[in-house]
């Protein structure tokens, strides 16, 4: 299996994942963003974007989908929630809200924030790191009385909601709408951080 991969992107969820199981595989590093300054990589993947992730005949592009793929197709139930267990739902709620809540107003403030910013352009990454934020609500409450996402335990669904926690503070979201992790939201994130198969994603940069 291949996966491609730019420094901080949400590749690293997939790239994580594949650390925390210890399977093989192999890694290509692009710089970013790859469909500009990676010549030929869109002939790869047509959107131009990461991850890719390649196994056989599966070709993907969706970063909490890898990480959903990987758990049930390579064997290591231990990173997911088996579909018969009673928060089977609320894991695959946790993968999707992930992308689909959180990590889409953060590409927006990227967008509009870092890479081509003008006064009108960052108003609008404001309001969208605001929503970002106004949207931390249910994970900041389920935090209250949990360590991780689901069933008491550390899953795929803990590196697709973290990587999205790890992002907003990347992209310095706080001091784009002077707002805070909630205590419990900060420590769930520094706890997932620590472990040493997404140090090992996250040093291996370009």
């Amino acid at each position: 299996m291949k996966l491609w991969h730019c420094k901080d992107a949400r590749s690293l969820r997939p790239l994580w994942a594949l650390e925390e199981m210890g399977i093989e595989y192999e890694l290509e590093i692009l710089p970013f963003p790859p469909r500009f300054l990676a010549p030929g990589y869109n002939e790869t993947n047509i959107l131009g974007t990461v991850p890719y992730y390649v196994d056989g005949d599966t070709h993907m592009t969706e970063s909490s989908a890898i990480c959903h793929y990987l758990v049930e197709k390579h064997g290591h139930p231990e990173l997911g929630v088996a579909i018969d267990h009673p928060e089977y739902g609320s894991f695959l709620n946790w993968l999707y809200h992930s992308d689909a809540t959180l990590t889409f107003p953060q590409t927006l403030v990227m967008r509009y924030y870092h890479l081509e910013p003008t006064p009108e352009k960052q108003a609008v990454a404001q309001d969208y790191a605001k929503w970002y934020f106004a949207r931390l609500k249910m994970l900041d409450q389920h935090l209250l009385e949990h360590e991780y996402l689901c069933d008491n335990r550390f899953t795929v669904a803990d590196i697709a909601v973290g990587y999205a926690l790890y992002l907003g503070r990347a992209l310095n979201l706080s001091d784009v709408v002077d707002r805070a992790y909630c205590p419990q939201t900060e420590a769930y994130l520094n706890r997932l951080v620590e472990r040493p198969a997404f140090q090992r994603a996250a040093s291996m940069v370009e």
